[in-house]
């Protein structure tokens, strides 16, 4: 009996140290295996520090040469518009100088813009504030002597002449108009200075009225009058400028009192 249990002792003890083996070498793999792969882990994570070094290293050069290059332009830039600067200077000197002669060309010159002016600002409301920017232009190169007095006496002559063309003028142009308390690019019917109908983008159509000394573009609702509007349209639309057309009352004056 003492013989069994010894058996039996040892049996059991040699079964404990094989699973001991057993668990011991289980564990070691597993260790191994986990080193392996934060080994892995770690060279990836290098291999990505470095690729972005790389990326970074590549960005600050683009970047530095891009600083470069944009520094060069503006040095540039700025010498152009320096030399730019001492060429207008020279112009100004010389158109002075040529000027001098014919000081007394310069306040009839602007005495006529000035009229010209209040004729535009009066007349019928056709591109009224592009024609009277044109007018400024003239003085203000000639204030600042960017033009000579006969330049400035021969633009002046010009816009004379380009506001009596717009008095025969007839036909169809875009302008902007006050119409229902906001700005719209409107469709314009003129006819010479006399009369001046209008086609809104949403199809409405009026002409423009003159009440106390201030024009407005009147809106017409009455189905007959619209007809005869759009019928004036078409007609000038397809280059129809002579014959008889029924139009509603839509004459204004022009032209300073």
């Amino acid at each position: 009996m003492i013989l069994n249990h010894k058996k039996i002792l040892y049996a059991s003890l040699l079964s404990a140290s094989l699973l001991t083996s057993s668990l011991s070498a289980n564990t070691s793999e597993e260790l191994v295996n986990s080193i392996i792969k934060l080994r892995g882990d770690v060279e990836n994570l290098y291999t990505d520090i470095k690729e972005n070094k790389q990326r970074y290293r590549s960005e600050m050069k683009s970047l530095s040469i891009q600083i470069t290059d944009s520094e060069a332009q503006i040095n540039r830039k700025s010498t152009a518009i320096k030399l730019a600067k001492n060429e207008l200077e020279k112009i100004k000197t010389k158109i002075k100088e040529t000027s001098s002669g014919n000081t007394e060309i310069k306040p009839l010159v602007l005495n006529a813009l000035n009229l010209l002016e209040k004729s535009i600002k009066e007349g019928i409301p056709f591109m009224v504030d592009a024609r009277v920017a044109d007018l400024h232009k003239i003085k203000s190169d000639l204030n600042e002597n960017l033009i000579t007095n006969e330049k400035a006496l021969a633009l002046t002559w010009a816009s004379y002449d380009d506001t009596i063309r717009v008095t025969k003028e007839i036909g169809l142009f875009k302008q902007p108009i006050e119409f229902k308390n906001k700005k719209v690019l409107a469709q314009i019917a003129k006819l010479g200075s006399i009369a001046l109908f209008f086609s809104t983008p949403s199809n409405e159509v009026g002409f423009v009225i003159k009440e106390n000394g201030e024009y407005s573009y009147k809106h017409i609702t009455n189905p007959e009058d619209i007809k005869k509007i759009v019928a004036l349209f078409d007609a000038l639309q397809k280059q129809i400028r002579t014959g008889y057309f029924e139009l509603p009352n839509a004459l204004v004056l022009q032209g300073a009192n």
